[in-house]
């Protein structure tokens, strides 16, 4: 029971008989889980979708309890209160159950016996008091106790449920701390390794401290360790290179500018003739 809960399974509590029907609904809910207390459904796990069908049924006549059915006859708000009141005696402790258990435990098995199959069926592992006048064989985890003392039951039901809140506890914590490992900038955090200052190394660039050496492309030229051939001898004579001609002094001629595409200069008017 545990190592079940550790691992974040769910646990559904079933305990229909008179002596068992307060007990399975006090200790499922100290510790967070399910139970059936009342009368157990047919297909209650092997046709879970249709359970929660009628487990969002009763919700929405919940919701329309609290406004007091407004918008409906005095008639129609009976029926929907018997009918609203109905699911919940028999739904009541499966309302929060969203996915199917990891584990049944069971008072009576004799009394319990189509919760067993249906948790057969599915592979589901079953805790259950067996008495003398059970087979223990189709019991997963059989608890030889008396299935009809209070006593027994209530210690049962103690123990099993304590079980469940150590797991659970354990289980908690763990995820608490895949959360915190999982938020950015903590030690751990996937993707997003954390660097210390004393961790960082100096820059090194060509031309600064240490030059590259190998593969370093055309950078550096041959002196550097580069790949970047020298030029030719003979291309440039040696020396500095000879002064440009300075431009020859005089008046600089007219130029007129050239006119636009287009565009065509009137011809000039002559004089008039005497």
């Amino acid at each position: 029971v545990r190592k079940t809960a550790e691992a974040g399974g769910e646990f559904l509590f079933v305990g229909t008989k008179r002596q068992a029907a307060d007990l399975i609904k006090e200790e499922s809910e100290r510790c967070g889980m399910h139970h059936v207390n009342e009368r157990w459904l047919g297909g209650m796990l092997t046709n879970f979708a249709t359970i929660q069908k009628s487990v969002r049924r009763l919700k929405d006549l919940e919701k329309t309890a609290e406004g007091s059915y407004q918008g409906y006859t005095k008639k129609e708000a009976l029926k929907l209160e018997h009918e609203r009141a109905k699911m919940d005696k028999v739904l009541r402790g499966v309302k929060n159950m969203y996915r199917l258990p990891a584990m049944l435990f069971v008072v009576d098995c004799k009394k319990e016996k189509l919760a067993i199959d249906e948790a057969r069926r599915l592979d589901i592992p079953v805790v259950a008091m067996v008495d003398t006048n059970i087979d223990p064989d189709p019991i997963t985890y059989p608890i030889p106790a008396n299935d009809d003392a209070l006593r027994s039951i209530k210690l049962i039901s103690y123990l099993v449920t304590e079980a469940v809140l150590e797991g659970r506890a354990k289980y908690q914590k763990e995820q608490e701390a895949v959360q915190q490992d999982q938020k950015p900038g903590t030690e751990g955090a996937p993707g997003r390794p954390v660097r210390h200052l004393s961790d960082r190394k100096p820059r090194t660039s060509p031309g600064r401290g240490e030059p590259r050496r190998g593969g370093g492309g055309d950078r550096g030229g041959p002196r550097r360790g580069g790949d970047r051939p020298p030029p030719p001898r003979g291309s440039r004579p040696p020396g500095p290179r000879p002064p440009r001609p300075a431009p020859a002094a005089g008046p600089k001629p007219e130029t007129k500018p050239a006119p636009r595409p287009g565009s065509e200069q009137a011809p000039a008017k002559e004089p008039p003739k005497e």
